[in-house]
């Protein structure tokens, strides 16, 4: 039976608080500072400097500015820092707008074809209100991106350069998400009506059209060929003509995405380690790569992401950022905050209880470009994030040890780098399937 609060223990709490010299303290400080100024540790800041053992170069920082797509930006510029090096290539970024329109294309049809399969399902089922609440988003992961290269590959920024709507997506993802519900009522409507497959794929043909109208209207229209121009470091002109973005990937990339796992650290009961998992209605494109990840201890994790970057290739990475990080200064430490103190309240929990509970998921992917390694063991790590150069360091953040033990989630290695006990269970067919709301098919 439920209770409610009774007036005494209201006095009661109040009392004890007014009579606590050090809870009066932190109230004048929060009061005129609000909680995390008062709370900084200025020490994290020190041990946290930007200096670092292994510091792979990689060149000024992008900007995604106010849309969702760090994982995109992310996984774009892991691709560019290449690039960069073989092709004496000065401050070149590749069109996160090409592949951003593609994604919410695919997205589209990938959430048509959910809601053709749940249609026998009520409207109440948390399956459909799942896909309802956010038929299409920003958000993604590393496997989305591969699957949209596959099919679309990529091209220069300067062939398809930002919009208005690339840079800043709320509206657009309005009116995207608008039309998809209205769509779903139309789908869900011909399925009661008993509507033959043909039938449904005309109606839903329709409906893509509209949304590549939208999407052309906002972002452009992708270049399906073209030529491209650049000089590189030592001034030389160079040209490339009749290019499509499928042999751009080709010429100028050329890596075998399949190669690539994606490995994540999620210490919860239901996630033994070492075996493979995907999340249900996760994807972007149907056909496409599908999301899968390898579980692993954390200290498998760090190795994996040391040997790469050892091996002069930096890491896509996703993490919950706002957990315990400053803006600014780009500082990402458990210890950056004393909250606990300033507040006289005990925050702490494991990791698995802050996945279990929804305290914590992945909320934003970024790139490992260093580590600094003493007496071999890592201390903190260079990230290059994708929010410009006026925060951090010219954008590029710290990322203490512990704090990378806390609150990361997810990695991309070269299968290479797994050991013969982990490929074998890359290679097996067997994949545990999570549901759709699972925290590890958060898109960063």
């Amino acid at each position: 039976m439920s209770k409610e609060i009774e007036f005494n223990k209201i006095e009661e709490f109040a009392s004890d608080f007014g009579k606590c010299k050090k809870r009066l303290n932190s109230q004048r400080a929060v009061i005129k500072n609000g909680i995390l100024e008062p709370s900084e540790n200025h020490y994290s800041k020190v041990l946290n400097t930007p200096v670092f053992s292994i510091d792979l170069e990689t060149g000024n920082v992008s900007n995604q500015k106010q849309s969702g797509r760090c994982w995109m930006f992310a996984a774009l510029n892991t691709f560019r820092h290449d690039i960069a090096m073989k092709f004496k290539m000065k401050d070149f970024e590749l069109s996160q707008n090409y592949t951003f329109f593609w994604d919410k294309f695919e997205k589209a049809n990938y959430f048509y074809e959910n809601i053709l399969g749940t249609a026998g399902e009520e409207l109440t089922s948390r399956k459909v209100s799942f896909l309802l609440q956010t038929p299409q988003q920003d958000g993604g992961q590393w496997d989305m991106l591969v699957a949209l290269i596959q099919k679309y590959g990529i091209v220069p920024k300067e062939v398809m350069p930002e919009t208005h709507s690339s840079s800043a997506s709320g509206v657009l993802n309005t009116y995207l998400n608008k039309k998809m519900r209205k769509d779903a009522i139309r789908l869900r409507q011909l399925v009661s009506e008993n509507a033959n497959e043909e039938q449904l794929q005309e109606e839903k043909k329709k409906m893509l059209a509209g949304i590549y109208s939208i999407l052309a209207t906002s972002l452009g229209t992708p270049p399906t060929e073209f030529d491209y121009e650049y000089r590189d470091a030592d001034n030389e002109y160079h040209i490339e003509k009749g290019l499509t973005p499928r042999s751009f990937y080709d010429k100028f990339i050329g890596e075998d995405l399949n190669e690539y796992i994606s490995v994540i650290n999620a210490p919860t009961a239901d996630k033994p380690y070492n075996q493979m998992y995907t999340v249900e209605m996760l994807g972007n494109v149907v056909g496409g790569k599908e999301v899968r990840h390898l579980n692993v201890d954390m200290p498998t994790f760090k190795e994996l992401a040391i040997t790469q970057l050892k091996a002069g290739e930096s890491v896509w990475y996703g993490c919950d950022v706002g957990q315990s990080s400053t803006r600014d200064t780009g500082i990402m430490a458990t210890d950056i905050y004393d909250v606990d103190s300033t507040l006289s309240v005990d925050f702490s929990m494991t990791k698995a209880e802050r996945l279990d509970y929804g305290e914590s998921l992945m909320t934003h992917a970024m790139v490992l470009t260093g580590v600094n390694i003493v007496d071999n063991h890592p201390t903190k790590w260079k990230v290059e994030n994708s929010w410009g150069d006026k925060v951090g360091t010219k954008g590029y953040f710290v990322m203490s040890d512990s704090w990378m033990d806390e609150y990361t989630y997810q990695i991309v290695v070269r299968k290479e780098f797994l050991s013969e006990e982990l490929k074998k269970v890359v290679q097996d067919d067997h994949v545990t399937l999570l549901d759709p709301w699972d925290p590890m098919g958060a898109l960063a």
